[in-house]
């Protein structure tokens, strides 16, 4: 037997349970609550006024709503370990943004609110095992 193999096969062990854990559903709940979090504090930090956060109706699920002045922001957030599968900001595609917008007048209506201007942010937050995460915001995401 090889000097050192037991260290070789725990360091597999290791990456395995790694990349499983990586997949776990609370794993990766608690990866997107961080991601919320994190991208809440950030858009306070930019001025903004948060109003609501995991605001839920039949058609689905809007991360943050916030205020910008005269306007009202509805923020998705996706969060991502790597951008092995590609930036996360990458997942907002023209269908989510048009789901992203429909989510908006159903807070509105829900809220019995009216608003001067909307806009569609979205917040993508990278948050590698070691070392800092790293944000990127686009504002005004037309889809």
């Amino acid at each position: 037997r090889p000097q050192g193999s037991g260290l070789v096969v725990a360091e597999c062990l290791a990456a395995w349970l790694a990349r499983s854990m990586a997949n776990h559903p609370d794993d990766r709940r608690l990866l997107g609550e961080y991601g919320e979090r994190l991208a809440t504090r950030y858009l306070q930090d930019c001025g903004l006024t948060i109003l609501e956060r995991n605001w839920r109706c039949p058609q689905g699920e809007i991360d943050v709503v916030a205020r910008d002045i005269d306007c009202l922001v509805f923020c998705e957030v996706k969060t991502r370990r790597s951008v092995r599968f590609g930036d996360p900001v990458e997942a907002i595609t023209p269908v989510k943004a048009a789901r992203l917008r429909r989510l908006a007048v159903a807070w509105l209506r829900s809220h019995d609110a009216h608003a001067e201007r909307i806009r569609i942010d979205v917040v993508g937050i990278v948050r590698p095992a070691s070392g800092p995460a790293v944000l990127r915001h686009l504002v005004g995401v037309d889809g």
